[in-house]
């Protein structure tokens, strides 16, 4: 019986010594973060960082286009080393990255890369934006490469996520951002040079949780967000919120029953609960989730369009957005990276008379983030929204725009690119002239022979539509029977009815010359 206990207990201590030394190899496997693989692009002129993991003290050897560089994994098992810079090349190549194990990628480019980043505008897909069919259909861009990022928020930082690069195709396009995919193959066409776009977008996600909790913390516009998102992490149960629901539904089902059988309407079905825990508005949600397994990766910069999910607090937007596009620029460690942005569209009705509006705060602060911060830019899309939908189906539109900033400030291309700005106010007696910049060979009003969407007020602060006429290439002369005008807006509604822009295209940025009090304070 001793000997048959003696025999087993060896026996036993084989399996485990066996499934010890699988881990162990397991563990000493080379791996690298999903951000690389077969058909990526890496990002010319660029020392290009390649990371990964292996066993503690590991050597491992990367080769690609003629180059090998060695290293060893640290006790935490992570390896890090940088590429020689690379020249263009549309043909594809393999990367060999080499351990205990060999990785081969292969069909690797080199061109340009950008992030595609934001909420629903940018999520928003190619098979819904206008002329879906046909987009799909003509979609055979095998040099422009795609990869998407899972939506995953968190407070741990993530180190890899769950995604792979494909080209551009009919059936990888439909799904992929639309502005993204617009604004890259605009920069292909012109180019003629490898495109690769990483979209990480996340519908209805707030600013806030882009960046870096800490960083988050320490500002003090955004500390009313901050400490409601103590008190709902504090308080919420999502268990007992799943309980609840499964209550209501199980009485839904019920009445939905009764409904049936008696041909009535049918009572509305209960919300699944979500948990805003795991949401994409919790500060630092998506920088850990999201953006974490992506940043130090090659870029030549950054696309963005959001802004409706922080409308609310578009005071707080001033200092929020900059911080958020500061904190990418420092981890990236790639210096003041190009950063190009979607101003919030037209939306909703049009109001008669001239009021105040927390989306035209919100647009505000992103013109205003341009002074703050070198390298960014702002496509103005006023003319392209719906009234009737919070998600414009012109994303076209809205990709050439942001493609007309990389072409002429990144490319060195000689076209018009930023819309025409407010520069300076003169009042003239009962007439104000607004003086613009970046009108291009000049302004012009489109649809009407007089600019529309201006309004002045007296002393007494209460805004009126104007009557204009343009004088010059870059002035309109804005009165109102009346009044002898103190300040002027410009497109200042959610939804304006406005007309003027340069004689290129580009429309007016929306502006106004006061400061008065804004309907977001303190929120």
């Amino acid at each position: 019986m001793r000997l048959q206990l003696l025999s087993m207990s060896k026996h036993f201590v084989s399996i485990v010594a066996f499934f010890l030394l699988v881990g162990l190899n397991l563990q000493a496997e080379v791996k690298l973060t999903s951000i690389f693989g077969s058909h990526m692009v890496l990002q010319r002129d660029h020392a290009n960082p390649i990371w990964g993991w292996a066993a503690p003290g590991e050597k491992v050897t990367i080769s690609f286009s003629g180059q090998s560089h060695a290293t060893t994994a640290g006790k935490d098992g992570a390896w890090r080393v940088k590429l020689h810079t690379l020249k263009v090349n549309a043909k594809g190549q393999t990367l060999t990255v080499k351990g205990s194990n060999t990785i081969q990628f292969t069909d690797v480019l080199v061109g340009e890369v950008w992030v595609c980043s934001g909420q629903s505008n940018m999520a928003m897909s190619v098979d819904r934006a206008y002329d879906p069919d046909l987009e799909i259909l003509t979609a055979k861009y095998p040099n422009i490469r795609l990869i998407s990022v899972p939506q995953v928020g968190t407070q741990e930082p993530q180190n890899d996520f769950a995604g792979e690069w494909a080209a551009a195709t009919p059936d990888t396009v439909k799904s992929f951002s639309a502005v993204g995919f617009f604004f890259g193959r605009t920069l292909h066409q012109a180019l003629d040079i490898p495109i690769g776009l990483i979209d990480n977008a996340w519908g209805g996600s707030a600013a806030e949780a882009w960046i870096r909790r800490d960083r988050l913390a320490k500002l003090p516009a955004a500390k009313p967000f901050m400490e409601q998102w103590k008190q709902t992490e504090a308080t919420y149960d999502h268990e007992k919120a799943t309980a609840k629901f499964n209550e209501k539904l199980e009485k839904w089902k019920t009445a939905a029953t009764a409904a049936r059988k008696a041909g009535k309407s049918m009572p509305r079905r209960p919300r699944n609960p979500r948990n805003p825990l795991t949401g994409q508005h919790r500060p630092g949600n998506l920088y850990n989730g999201v953006l974490k397994p992506t940043i130090g990766y090659g870029i030549r910069g950054a696309i963005w369009y959001q802004g409706e999910s922080n409308s609310s607090r578009a005071k707080a937007y001033r200092e929020v957005f900059p911080l958020m596009i500061q904190n990418w620029r420092d981890e990236w460690a790639q210096g003041d990276f190009p950063f190009y942005w979607v101003q919030l569209a037209d939306f909703r009705d049009e109001q008669p008379e001239p009021i105040d509006d927390n989306w035209a705060e919100l647009r505000e602060a992103q013109t205003m983030t341009m002074d703050r911060l070198k390298n960014t830019g702002e496509a103005v899309i006023i003319d392209v929204g719906e009234g009737r939908d919070i998600h414009p189906r012109d994303k076209q539109t809205v990709g050439r725009r942001l493609a007309r900033w990389a072409l002429a400030k990144d490319y060195g291309l000689k076209i018009p690119y930023q819309s025409p700005r407010f520069k300076g106010m003169e009042i003239k007696g009962d007439k104000a002239v607004i003086t613009f910049d970046h009108v291009g060979v000049g302004l012009y009003s489109f649809d009407v022979a007089n600019p529309k969407g201006f309004a002045v007020c007296g002393k007494g602060r209460k805004f009126v539509w104007a009557q204009t006429r343009i004088v010059g290439k870059n002035q309109v002369e804005v009165w109102a029977e009346g009044i002898t005008p103190t300040q002027v807006r410009y497109a200042w509604a959610v939804n304006p009815v406005c007309t003027l822009m340069s004689r290129e295209g580009l429309p007016a940025t929306p502006f106004r010359t006061d400061d008065f009090k804004m309907v977001t304070e303190g929120k």
